[in-house]
């Protein structure tokens, strides 16, 4: 993340919701140029000076505007503090991706169209479904796409997005100029890649991706340099196996490939649509879905055909990617055969912990569907014996339920929110995860759960923001040091004030600059104070 900082801080009429619009720019803010707010994939807005607990109320505090799309966002909204437009100054704006195909680039302040680019190539259109209901009517942008400030003259925003002409399918990349939408570094690149195996779909030792057979639903991870891109399926459907494709992020080339499953199948990686994490020095991390393991080791203690299915992996970006560590339950593949993998849930690193013993723990953590926290020391991750789970910590039950989101992390509190479970806060301490949350909600999140978003002034003012997914959708506000504290949910206005449509099953909130962004079935719900409704335009130039 890039902090960007502008004027002095906001007057004293913000705590009564008495804020201008101009006095929201002055604030400045924080970027969220990535899935979850960082690398690490925390979900933590720490640069949040408008929305605080005391202001979070539904007298103050509900839908402020509704941004129209032409598709489904599963996609998180992007932002951007403070957008140099020439010709008419700094902008709040907020990136949008549909199913459609197209990406949009909204002003926060009024909600007026910046710009809006199709990435459908001449006489395509988005995907059809490819017979699976995970994600329809159409399949267009589904992956979270990843904003550098740093690339072009404005910045660019890095898209992947899926197409069809009459029965040919592609994925291609895409960098787009942030400030115009114009493609950048002689984009978009199709996606094409092969590595060596005789896994399923495999021809003379060598498997190729097929553009038709995946989706790329996890979002996108930027980390030295290079765009990493991670691949699933659509409902399973055969034959497919686990890619992992990087590219420049300077030149789009294609910079290095690993398959996880290269002499198996199967062993996508769909995550609930969190991106990969990544460790300080580069290392990416991620959950691998139900696939071959093989049960056969090396000397090192790995898969001796390359097969990582049912994993929680670490991959090394240096010299190309190549995995550098994984755990695997015992029952990896008996969990597989049964669809209890761990590829439902996100991963995420946690930051630095000392233990009781005055070490420094590097830990990581995931989830998925037989509902166990795995917690793993990112230095010796456990790998894989066939009596017992040998990761830093194995949580059972705890959760309340499968896992097909990601967790947040703050203050010390990790927070998962289970399908059909409540949304709980465990304690963290001398870098063990308790087993008994400190707090949780009233409200049972039915399937797939809720992925939580933080938003906070530093260490003080946090709340936990999640989505209900069902007809209407709901997001609720909780105080995050007690969950069982709710400061607003999005039915307690009257004659349906902040209703916002139906749920998005994935859906991740962004909370930025005074407003929270949820993408919708048709379009992203803004909320945010009252009093900062999105004001007509009087200057802005729509450039595309």
């Amino acid at each position: 993340m890039r902090t960007i900082r502008h004027g002095l801080i906001l007057l004293s009429a913000v705590g009564l919701g008495l804020v201008s619009g101009s006095d929201l720019m002055s604030a400045g803010g924080t970027d969220v140029v990535t899935y979850h707010n960082d690398i690490a994939r925390t979900g933590q807005y720490l640069n949040e000076t408008v929305l605080t607990p005391a202001r979070v109320t539904s007298t103050l505090f509900g839908k402020t505007a509704f941004f129209t799309t032409d598709g489904k966002v599963d996609a998180q909204p992007l932002y951007l503090a403070g957008l140099n437009i020439p010709g008419v100054g700094l902008r709040r704006i907020v990136y949008v991706a549909t199913e459609h195909g197209s990406v949009y680039a909204f002003d926060a302040g009024t909600g007026s169209t910046l710009w809006k680019v199709s990435l459908l190539g001449a006489s395509e259109t988005p995907s059809d479904t490819r017979g699976c209901s995970q994600v329809t009517p159409e399949i267009g942008i589904t992956s979270t796409p990843v904003i550098d400030r740093s690339r072009g003259p404005n910045g660019v925003i890095y898209v992947v997005a899926m197409s069809k002409n009459g029965s040919t399918y592609y994925q291609r990349l895409h960098a787009l100029d942030v400030v115009t939408g114009a493609e950048m570094f002689g984009g978009p690149l199709t996606v094409t890649a092969t590595y060596p195996g005789a896994g399923a779909g495999s021809s003379a030792g060598v498997v190729t991706f097929d553009p038709k057979q995946y989706e790329e639903r996890a979002g996108l991870l930027e980390v030295n340099g290079q765009i990493v891109t991670v691949w699933t399926s659509h409902c399973d459907i055969d034959p497919y196996t686990g890619w992992v494709i990087a590219f420049d992020a300077g030149s789009l080339a294609r910079t290095s490939v690993v398959n996880l499953t290269p002499n198996g199948s199967r062993g996508g990686m769909w995550m609930a649509g969190a991106g990969p994490a990544a460790d300080a020095a580069g290392n990416v991390y991620v959950l691998d879905g139900n696939g071959t393991f093989d049960t056969t080791l090396n000397g090192a203690g790995f898969p001796n055909k390359g097969d990582f299915g049912n994993a929680f992996v670490k991959l090394a970006t240096a010299g190309g990617l190549s995995v550098a560590d994984y755990f695997a339950t015992f029952d990896t593949v008996s969990a597989s055969n049964a669809d209890t993998d761990l590829g439902s849930g996100g991963a995420m690193v946690f930051p630095d912990f000392v233990d009781g013993n005055g070490q420094t723990r590097h830990l990581a953590v995931g989830a998925g569907k037989d509902g166990h926290m795995y917690v793993v020391d990112r230095d010796a991750m456990g790998k894989w014996n066939a009596s017992a789970n040998q990761n830093y910590q194995d949580i059972a039950g705890a959760i309340g339920g499968a896992v097909f989101s990601m967790p947040a992390y703050f203050n010390n509190t990790l927070f998962y929110g289970g399908s059909g479970a409540k949304l709980k806060a465990f304690p963290i301490a001398s870098a063990r995860v308790s087993s008994t949350a400190s707090s949780s909600t009233a409200t049972s999140f039915a399937y797939p759960g809720t992925t939580p978003g933080i938003s906070a002034s530093g260490s003080t003012n946090a709340i936990v923001w999640a989505v209900e997914n069902k007809s209407p959708a709901v997001l609720h506000a909780y105080d995050a040091t007690n969950l069982a504290h709710e400061l607003y949910n999005s039915t307690q206005a009257a004659n349906s004030r902040d209703s916002f449509g139906a749920g998005n099953k994935f859906i991740t909130p962004t909370i930025a600059g005074g407003s929270v962004y949820l993408g919708t079935p048709t379009g992203v719900a803004v909320f945010g104070l009252l009093s900062l409704a999105p004001k007509p335009p009087t200057n802005l130039r729509i450039i595309r």
